[in-house]
């Protein structure tokens, strides 16, 4: 039984968005075109156009009403997407579309976890700032973004960066890995002296506060 092909405007939509065709989007929509389609991986056009970088696409997509939660077959979405591509503008353009920020890749870990690994420093800033995102979410390696930064970066001043920028939003330094081992030996052993010094001012700062009573400030 040959498989019925899919109507012209669903067709449209699906080349618009590999084009980064933001106004070739805007009319399959009009034409009727299923915005929540599933390829054979279970994306949906957003979920292919984040990746891809295409902003403008998405801009289209999530102001007709793309489901910007939508999950595809590896519990992927286009929210944590954003933190491995590290595109502010792509993180920006779900932002109108309510993304919940809770919501993990496949490796159990917030967008800003991936974002800290590769070295995003831009959105590192920006996702901490703009949302409520949990800058100390343990992933399913049992790592935080911190530890992240420190394990898989390379010491290099993007990762200082990163570092400084999640500490400035509260990371806990004190936090270790499945092994017991916080960021800061970990910065040690691999010779990332910035970044260790980085990480023991913050701990000398940790909890030293007049009536801090042993709490964080």
């Amino acid at each position: 039984m040959t498989a019925k092909p899919p109507p012209p405007a669903d067709l449209a939509l699906s080349e618009a968005v590999r084009r980064g065709d933001a106004d070739a989007a805007r009319e399959a929509l009009r034409a009727g075109a299923d915005r929540e389609l599933r390829d054979e991986r279970g994306r949906t056009p957003l979920l292919r156009a984040a990746p891809a970088d295409r902003v403008a696409v998405a801009e289209v997509l999530v102001a007709a009403g793309a489901d910007v939660d939508a999950q595809d077959a590896r519990d992927d979405s286009a929210w944590p997407v954003t933190g491995a591509t590290g595109s502010v503008a792509m993180m920006r353009a779900l932002l109108p579309g309510g993304p919940d920020v809770t919501l993990t890749n496949r490796f159990g870990g917030v967008s800003v976890i991936p974002a800290s690994e590769r070295g995003h420093v831009a959105y590192a800033r920006a996702v901490l700032a703009e949302t409520d995102i949990d800058v100390d979410h343990v992933n399913r390696l049992g790592w935080t973004a911190l530890l992240e930064a420190v394990v898989l970066g390379d010491g290099d001043r993007t990762h200082r960066d990163v570092v400084a920028a999640l500490l400035a939003a509260g990371a806990d330094p004190s936090l270790p890995d499945g092994d017991g081992v916080t960021a800061r030996p970990h910065a040690e052993h691999r010779g990332f002296e910035a970044i260790a010094d980085l990480l023991r001012r913050a701990e000398s700062c940790d909890g030293d506060g007049p009536g801090d009573e042993g709490g964080r400030r």
